[in-house]
């Protein structure tokens, strides 16, 4: 609004110009020089709102979570048979005796873990990469990919590790290992590679064809633009899935103890046939949620990460 010769400045407006301070609905406003913005009282209501609301949720779920955690114990400390099932499943004398085996059997499982995962990586890019290679050359190569992945995929984990863990020693091949780990790490590798590869081939395939010519008008080899351009981006999209595998492989480094290896399993498994007492096993379940737990967030993590830079357009 223009002031004219003779006419009475705007209302709300001083000698230095001032402009009024933010709007109603909380918009900023120009205010006097080194003046912060000052919301408006309704936007401040709506602010006071959405913290009573949120001290209400919190209250309400710690509510629930304590009633609901309640009735639970009530329900299991009420059963007939709750006195017998504390003595032969919480029994503190042999989970205490048990605690220390079970980590050192522990050590085993977080080694299987770590080599498993690597050659797990390793094994899965190469079958993945061979399942996408184009050319009728390669057929062959691509049939006997999807044959593996189909193979190893179909069969029970549980199954492959009795049949190379005891029937790959029945054989007595020369310079061939009789080791239950050794043995064990490589059907848990042979099993969880085929599981890999279709998370790596999904990656490899949901990148678009032209980012491939892009690489190749600029004079890319094919080999080249698989290695510099579709694999880094089919690898950032499928870090969720893969992180899922592993942790459900670091839960299956369990089942090498059906061979003999002394795990965290099987340490538990030698105190309950000593004892007849179960308690061992609930000890060696705990370690290894605790173990999965940190690695199970860490996932959640990089899953919302992920979403959130797919949401905002960022790269992948």
């Amino acid at each position: 609004m223009t002031v004219t010769r003779g006419e009475p400045a705007r209302e709300g407006a001083d000698d230095e110009g001032d402009m009024p301070d933010a709007s109603e609905d909380g918009v900023p406003g120009v205010g006097a020089p080194g003046d912060g913005y000052m919301p408006s009282e309704r936007r401040l209501a709506r602010e006071r709102y959405r913290r009573a609301r949120a001290r209400r949720a919190t209250a309400v779920a710690a509510l629930s979570t304590l009633v609901t955690a309640a009735v639970l114990y009530l329900v299991v400390v009420g059963a007939p048979g709750w006195p017998r099932t504390k003595e032969t499943f919480f029994s503190a004398h042999y989970a205490r005796e048990a605690f220390p085996k079970v980590l050192e059997g522990l050590w085993l499982n977080v080694r299987l873990l770590l080599v498993c995962g690597v050659a797990v990586l390793v094994l899965g890019m190469l079958i993945a990469v061979a399942r996408t290679l184009r050319g009728p050359v390669f057929f062959p190569l691509r049939v006997l990919a999807a044959a593996y992945t189909d193979f190893f995929r179909g069969l029970p984990l549980i199954i492959n590790l009795m049949i190379v863990v005891l029937g790959v020693p029945a054989l007595r091949l020369q310079g061939v290992t009789v080791d239950p780990v050794l043995l064990g790490g490589t059907a848990l590798t042979l099993t969880y590679s085929a599981y890999v590869a279709e998370v790596f081939r999904a990656g490899i395939e949901s990148v678009h064809p032209s980012q491939r010519a892009a690489a190749r008008s600029l004079g890319l080899t094919n080999r080249q633009a698989l290695r510099y351009v579709v694999l880094p981006q089919a690898v950032r999209r499928q870090v969720p899935p893969l992180l899922n595998d592993l942790v459900s492989l670091q839960k299956d480094t369990g089942l090498v103890s059906i061979g003999g290896a002394v795990d965290a399993v099987r340490a538990a498994d030698i105190i309950v046939g000593r004892s007849l007492n179960y308690t061992p096993y609930i000890v060696a379940g705990l370690v290894f949620v605790a173990l999965t737990i940190p690695m199970t967030r860490f996932t959640d993590w990089v899953t919302a990460r992920t979403d959130r830079q797919r949401a905002q357009g960022g790269s992948l």
